[in-house]
C-alpha cells in the first residue's frame, strides 16, 4: 500500500475570475439605484380612499431594463461557480432584453456572446444586442430556444447561462440590494410604506421568486400578484395546480409569458395570478406612456392592467394602501411593433376596447 501523498491542482485562471468579479461589482457601484415613481392617480375618485400606485423604474439601468439585474446575477453566479473563464463563449436563450444586458456584461469581460431567440424578436432589440458585440442566432418558434442553446454550448465548449433555470437561484432573495429590498427601502417614508400588493409579470419567474421569498423572509403583509399574457403556461399552471402545462404557443408580449412553466417560477410564493388579454397590455402601455410623457414597453402595460384592477378593488372596499409594480423597459424599443398601428392590425391586437376600460377607471375608479 502506497503511503505517498497525491495532489491535483485544477487551474481555472483564478486571477482572471477575480478581476471579472471586480469589474462587475465596480459597475454596480457606479450605478445609482433605479427610481421609484409615484403614479398620478386622479384625485376625483381617490380623495375618499387614500390609495397610491408606485412604479419601480427599471429603465434607468445602463442597459435599459429590469433584466440588467438578472444578467449581473447570472454572470456572478457562473463566475463564482467556476463555469466561465477568460475564453468562454457565453450563450443564452432570450427573447431580447435579457440578452441585451448579458451582451453588455460579456463585452465588459471580453467574452464572445451568442443569443438564441425567435425570429419575431423586435429588430430594435436585435440591434441593441449586436451593438454590444453579441451575435444573434434565430429559431422559428420560442420553444426551440432551449435545445438550440444547449447544442451551441456543446458545439462551442461554452457556457449556457440558462436564465429560465438559474434566475431564482442566482439572485440572493434575502437581500444584497435585490429589487425587493430596494422597493421596501424606497417606500420607507411613504404614507403606506408596506405595499398591499406588488405586481410583476413572469418571464423566467426569477423576479416573482425573489420578491415572494423576500416578503416572507421579512414577514411583510404584502401580497404578490403575478400577471400573465395570453398563450403563456404560467397562469393555467397556477390555476390548475399542474406544473406540466404546455401551451405550444409564443407570447405576443415580449419579455413575459412562456410556452412552458420554467424551473425558476415558484408558484407557492405567489398569492394571486391575473390573466391579462394582450390587447389590454398594449392599451395600458399606450395609456401609461401618455400619462408619463414617455413610451413604456408592453410588459409594463401588463403590469399596469393588473395593478389598476387591484387598486379598483381597494377603492370599492374603502381600503387605503399602496400598490407597487414595475416599469420594466422603455417603449422606444418597440416603436416599430406595439406602437405601430399597422403592426398591431397585422397581429390582431386592437387596443380600443380595453382603452375604454382604462378611461372609465381614470374617471371613476371602477373596474369591469
Amino acid at each position: 500500500m502506497s503511503t505517498s501523498a497525491s495532489s491535483v491542482t485544477r487551474s481555472q485562471s483564478r486571477s482572471w475570475v477575480d478581476n471579472a468579479v471586480r469589474l462587475i461589482e465596480a459597475d454596480a457601484r457606479r450605478s445609482a439605484d433605479t427610481h421609484l415613481l409615484r403614479y398620478p392617480l386622479p384625485s376625483s375618485w381617490s380623495n375618499d380612499v387614500d390609495v397610491a400606485l408606485y412604479l419601480k423604474d427599471e429603465t434607468t439601468h445602463i442597459t435599459g431594463s429590469l433584466k440588467h439585474r438578472l444578467a449581473r446575477s447570472l454572470f456572478l453566479y457562473a463566475l463564482c461557480n467556476g463555469w466561465i473563464g477568460e475564453n468562454t463563449t457565453v450563450i443564452e436563450a432570450s427573447s431580447g432584453s435579457t440578452a441585451v444586458s448579458e451582451a453588455y456584461f460579456a463585452a465588459m469581460l471580453g467574452l464572445p456572446f451568442i443569443a438564441v431567440m425567435p425570429k419575431s424578436t423586435s429588430p430594435t432589440k436585435i440591434a441593441l444586442i449586436e451593438s454590444q458585440g453579441g451575435r444573434c442566432y434565430f429559431v422559428e418558434e420560442s420553444g426551440q430556444v432551449y435545445e438550440e442553446a444547449q447544442r451551441l454550448t456543446v458545439e462551442t465548449g461554452g457556457h449556457y447561462l440558462d436564465q429560465f433555470t438559474n434566475a431564482e437561484r442566482a439572485t440572493d432573495w434575502r437581500g444584497n440590494n435585490n429589487i425587493a429590498e430596494s422597493i421596501y427601502d424606497q417606500m420607507g417614508a411613504e404614507l403606506h410604506p408596506v405595499p398591499e400588493w406588488i405586481v410583476v409579470g413572469a418571464g423566467t419567474g426569477g423576479t416573482s421568486a425573489t420578491i415572494g421569498r423576500y416578503i416572507r423572509y421579512r414577514r411583510h403583509a404584502t401580497r404578490l400578484c403575478v400577471v400573465d399574457p395570453e398563450n403563456s403556461a404560467f397562469f393555467p399552471s397556477y390555476a390548475q395546480g399542474d406544473a406540466d402545462v404546455v401551451t405550444g404557443m409564443s407570447s405576443r408580449i415580449e419579455g413575459i409569458g412562456r410556452p412552458r412553466v420554467e424551473p425558476s417560477f415558484l408558484p407557492d410564493v405567489v398569492d394571486r395570478m391575473i390573466a391579462v388579454p394582450d390587447s389590454a397590455s398594449v392599451a395600458a402601455a399606450h395609456h401609461v406612456g401618455r400619462v408619463l410623457g414617455r413610451r413604456v414597453g408592453p410588459s409594463t402595460g401588463t403590469n399596469i392592467w393588473g395593478a389598476f384592477g387591484l387598486l379598483a378593488e381597494m377603492v370599492a372596499q374603502g381600503r387605503g394602501g399602496s400598490v407597487v409594480t414595475l416599469l420594466a423597459d422603455s417603449g422606444d424599443r418597440y416603436a416599430d411593433t406595439y406602437f405601430c398601428n399597422q403592426w398591431l392590425t397585422e397581429h390582431d391586437l386592437d387596443p380600443a376596447e380595453p382603452a375604454a376600460v382604462l378611461a372609465e377607471f381614470e374617471r371613476s375608479g371602477r373596474w369591469p
